[in-house]
């Protein structure tokens, strides 16, 4: 809500004004400071204009701005009749005796009530989004206590003065309390419905409403009684009561939505009406209460058993939510670990010579080399659709489960067939290729009782076999390609291949010094070997050139490491190799090619192959240098930390020959 500079100091000014005024009238009201005269006029007066301000700031807010513009004129229209009947009131009918009931005052006084509750279902309408059943429940239990209160404070004096007569004079008498019960619960049940959080235009309004209400009961339990008396502080709540509505007009209209969880507060607004209302049956126990207030505190007392039910049945929902999520995978929807666990030692148990049970482990292969050319999302959509192939492979002979990362697995009962010929449906379910990736995968599979008869055993044999067939796999398609590429280098540039091979001897133990993996280490000695398997395309003029490069011939060695890329490529078995060797000449603070890439945007493994390279290179006699010592090389890779290559990597390498060094002495 956008309220201009000029409005906002206007409104300020009104704001103060009002409530200076307030502030008089009450002092007055409540002290007799000043005399009667001035109290009478206050009365006449100041009264009325105080009830005229909290109708104009509505009207002035309806005329500003379009938004909620119908609700803040319905009850600004509703205060203009509310003043409006105090003056028909005081002109024509405070000194007459015999004054009519109902009369013209008593229809406008009570249009007030229907326009309020015209302006809380639109704001309701425009402010509340979302809300849920029990919050219906909620609000509903408190406007149904509220009520019960109120009709206990203010109903039963009412009837009782009017001596079971219902004449008109009664039945206009009835119809305040009656209305303002029906402000109370509607404004309580709004209350409820924001989940017991409105915020301060909510909150402003519904305590606007209260006093008025309050105001009104006590007024009708005096005058019932014999006991009101003009000119006294009640007569402030109605004044104060139009001012709070006019200022909720100008608060910020903020949509609020229900909480997503029951919260303390909102289990305890429901507890605290129950306990009301079982609190108002005692008390008709010893001294009977009206009806109506008996009839809505049962109302409320069956509402509050009701959501009690609800939030049983909520928690049950919840927790059966809970138990599934957390035997389930998020990503695939098949069943996780836990569940295989559970389901394995159940079927275990059941498992017999004649009706065996079969449990299949499968990991993939070249996942890793298709998240890193493609992404982790591409990844995630990858082993969505693995899992529902192999859901689709297992149904009516098991269940399949994601155990984590690209790991899954089977439980079945093979029947007559064996266990082989679905496995390998399985593998077909796992397996995809496309340009430029091909993904596998290695299983391993083992019966029971035949084999095993615990579920750590199955799946410790299971896994055993599982990656001794992904071992194999590896050397047969990794080790393959590589070899032919070494062969290669071995035959046409023999020096090279020398200068590969104790590079990734290096790199091995580098690696190890930096608690690699084992599958990073075989990456890392396998880029090492093939980090230079470019140079194949550069003319040997300029490989063997004893004298310095020039531009045009470092462009050609700058793309040494683009081509050895491209080669590697070619064997999707060696994509993850073809990262490092691209990024093998990167240097630590950017100034590397191809690519210029910095710090630890370049793979660890590249920044390791860089530091062996440049040592064996720095020890090794060339064409366009004189070796060094390994001491003098050690001293300019130290030199270097932190420019061309990874300190931690060289700090790594030193303390690897140092025991090298050490070993040999």
């Amino acid at each position: 809500m956008e309220v201009s500079k000029a409005q906002r100091t206007a409104l300020r000014i009104c704001w103060a004004a009002a409530a200076v005024l307030m502030a008089a009238f009450a002092l007055q009201v409540g002290t007799g400071l000043a005399g009667d005269s001035v109290t009478a006029a206050f009365q006449d007066y100041l009264y009325n204009a105080l009830l005229l301000a909290g109708a104009a700031f509505c009207l002035w807010r309806a005329v500003s701005m379009r938004e909620e513009r119908v609700a803040w004129l319905v009850i600004g229209v509703g205060i203009v009749a509310w003043t409006g009947a105090d003056v028909v009131w005081t002109a024509a009918y405070a000194d007459d005796p015999n004054a009519p009931y109902p009369s013209v005052a008593d229809v406008l006084w009570l249009a007030y009530y229907p326009a309020a509750c015209v302006t809380l279902i639109l704001l309701v309408r425009s402010r509340v989004a979302s809300v849920r059943s029990s919050l219906w429940l909620d609000g509903l239990i408190g406007a149904l206590t509220t009520a019960a209160l109120a009709s206990a404070a203010m109903y039963g004096p009412v009837v009782h003065a009017s001596a079971g007569e219902l004449s008109p004079a009664v039945l206009t008498s009835l119809a305040y309390p009656v209305g303002d019960l029906i402000l109370l619960g509607v404004g309580v049940a709004i209350l409820g419905l924001t989940g017991w959080r409105p915020g301060g235009a909510w909150i402003l309004l519904v305590l606007g409403l209260a006093l008025s209400a309050v105001a009104d009961g006590v007024y009708l339990v005096q005058t019932a009684e014999g006991t009101y008396v003009d000119g006294r502080l009640l007569d402030a709540l109605w004044p104060a009561s139009s001012l709070l509505i006019g200022l909720a007009a100008w608060q910020p209209a903020k949509l609020i939505s229900a909480p997503s969880r029951e919260r303390l507060r909102v289990v305890l607004v429901p507890f605290a009406c129950g306990v009301t209302a079982v609190a108002l049956l005692t008390w008709d126990h010893f001294d009977r209460v009206n009806g109506v207030t008996l009839l809505l505190t049962a109302a409320a007392l069956l509402l509050v058993l009701v959501r009690t039910v609800l939030v049983f049945a909520q928690g049950q929902s919840l927790l059966t939510r809970s138990h599934d999520e957390a035997r389930t995978d998020p990503l695939t929807g098949l069943r996780n670990r836990r569940s295989l666990m559970d389901d394995l030692a159940e079927e275990l148990g059941a498992a017999t010579a004649a009706n065996p049970r079969a449990l299949v482990l499968f990991d993939l292969d070249g996942f890793k080399e298709y998240n890193d050319a493609f992404g982790h999302p591409a990844g995630d959509g990858l082993l969505m659709r693995l899992g529902l192939r192999l859901a689709d492979a297992v149904r009516g002979h098991g269940r399949a489960y994601r155990l984590g990362g690209d790991e899954f697995c089977v439980l079945l009962e093979p029947g007559a067939a064996g266990v082989e010929p679905l496995a390998l449906a399985c593998v077909a379910a796992l397996t995809e290729h496309g340009e430029g990736f091909e993904v596998t995968t290695s299983h391993g599979s083992v019966l029971a009782p035949e084999e095993v008869r615990t579920a750590t055993e199955a799946l410790q044999l299971a896994d055993r076999r599982m990656y001794a067939r992904k071992g194999g796999r590896r050397m047969s398609a990794g080790s393959q390609s590589r070899d032919v590429l070494m062969r290669t280098l071995s035959e046409a540039r023999p020096d090279l291949h020398a200068h590969l091979r104790s590079t990734a001897e290096l790199a091995l133990a580098v690696g190890r010094e930096l608690q690699m993996n084992a599958e990073e280490l075989d990456e890392v000695a396998r880029a090492a070997e093939l980090h230079d398997v470019g140079k194949m395309a550069i003319p040997d003029a300029i490989l063997e050139k004893t004298g310095p490069l020039d531009e045009t011939e470092w462009s050609f060695m700058r793309r040494h490491t683009i081509v050895g890329e491209r080669i590697l490529l070619a064997a999707p078995a060696l994509r993850s190799v073809a990262r490092l060797v691209r990024a093998s000449h990167e240097h630590w603070d950017g100034s590397g090619y191809p690519d210029a890439l910095a710090g630890e945007a370049i793979p660890l493994g590249a920044r390791l192959v860089a530091v062996c390279d440049a040592f064996h290179a720095m020890t090794t006699n060339r064409p366009h240098q004189v070796r060094r010592t390994s001491a003098a090389a050690l001293a300019e890779l130290q030199r270097c930390a932190g420019t061309q290559f990874d300190p931690e990597v060289v700090a790594a390498f030193t303390r690897v020959l140092e025991r090298e060094s050490a070993r040999a002495a």
